[in-house]
């Protein structure tokens, strides 16, 4: 029986163009590399597809869509996690500023760095919290787990951010990367 989903392909495709870049930009500041974020965002988009026709609320398709993001790149670290091989010690590598390159290409340089040294459960915290800029409560829906989960998920990544940067992290904004 061969399913009639015509409308539904329209709608999901305006849906698709309008949110795209906002959830491939989630999952670039999740994982810390391109190739991997357009394959979360398309399996993720893959899997808000085939789940469209029995979606109801279409006013909750944002955060539905970011959670299948952050669940696929949760998926993914685990199977990663499997295959790779465990460094014995971790080299910090102080980013390379290019030539011409201004003082916020840098700051956003070193954030991302320091965000990949950020455990995934607290990064997708610190990213849907200040990134996507969610309430708590929001956050918490999203990752299905409690507000006091988010809240000290979110102290400890930020606590390793803090690690990290030491006091450039005063400068520094997830928000105002975000108009970038």
């Amino acid at each position: 029986m061969p399913l009639s989903s015509a409308p539904s392909d329209g709608e999901f495709s305006r849906y698709f163009a309008a949110r795209v870049h906002s959830l491939r930009s989630t999952a670039y500041l999740l994982c810390g590399d391109w190739h991997r974020a357009e394959d979360i965002t398309q399996t993720a988009l893959l899997r808000l597809y085939l789940a469209w026709p029995r979606l109801a609320r279409r006013d909750a398709l944002d955060a539905y869509a970011r959670r299948v993001v952050v669940r696929t790149f949760f998926a993914e670290n685990r199977r990663l996690w499997r295959w790779r091989e465990r460094l014995v010690g971790e080299q910090v590598e102080t980013p390379v500023r290019p030539e011409g390159a201004g003082h916020d290409h840098e700051q956003r340089m070193l954030l991302r760095s320091a965000l990949a040294a950020v455990p995934p459960r607290q990064r997708a915290v610190l990213v849907l919290r200040y990134w996507d800029d969610l309430s708590v409560e929001e956050t918490a829906a999203a990752l299905r787990c409690s507000t006091g989960t988010v809240k000290s998920q979110a102290a400890r990544g930020l606590a390793t951010l803090r690690q990290r940067l030491g006091p450039q992290l005063d400068g520094l904004s997830l928000a105002s990367e975000k108009r970038r």
